[in-house]
Formats: C-alpha cells, structure tokens, sequence
C-alpha cells in the first residue's frame, strides 16, 4: 500500500499546479452535486488531490520564504534555526510577512467502531 501511494504521489507531484487548477472547477461542481456512485467519490478524490497540490505548493512557498543566505557562508538556513543560533528573536510580523492567517483543520483518527 504504501509503495503505490507513493508512486501517485510522485506521479502528481510531477504535474504542474496551473494544469491541475485548471480542473478544480469542474470536479468541485460534480462534488457539489452528491451522488451516492463510484464517479462521484472518485470526484471526491480528485479534488483532494489537487487542492493537497495547492497546499503542498503553499507549504512549500511559506518554507522557501522562512530561509536566508548566510552572508559569511553562502548557506541557506532557516530563519527559525537562525534564531536558536544567534538568540534574536523575530517578531510574529517578521515571521508571517503579511500573510493573513488561516484556520488549520484538525483530522482525528477514527475510533474502530467509528463510520464516516
């Protein structure tokens, strides 16, 4: 099982975020409109897959934007470790860069008697 979750996930990550955005509408509309059938939840699925593209891509982007050069070695470090090393703190403005925060969903594991 894992070794095919990541072959799609390599496969999907090898598809670029426009091609996949281009589709969101179109599945969106079919979850929309529930229909207790295969290409429904198949649908479903879709969907997730890309909006799990588009959060990886932001995830990824939030990252790349918390690292620096280190001037005296070329490095690149994060400015989170930048932090522990050197004992200056950021300030939380410094830290999200004007990015207006969002709710973050927590998923819980269900329990064995649990259905959706």
């Amino acid at each position: 099982m894992d070794r095919m979750l990541e072959q799609m996930a390599g496969k999907l990550n090898r598809y670029d975020e426009a091609s996949l955005s281009a589709l969101w509408e179109k599945y969106f509309g079919i979850v929309q409109k529930y229909e207790p059938t295969e290409a429904w939840e198949e649908a479903v699925l879709i969907l997730n897959m890309i909006q799990g593209v588009r959060w990886k891509n932001q995830l990824f982007n939030y990252h790349l934007g918390l690292t620096q050069k280190r001037p005296e070695t070329g490095h690149v470090v994060s400015l989170l470790q930048e932090e522990k090393r050197t004992g200056n703190t950021l300030s939380s403005a410094e830290h999200g860069a004007g990015r207006k925060s969002g709710k973050v969903l927590a998923f819980r594991s269900r329990k064995p008697d649990e259905t959706c």
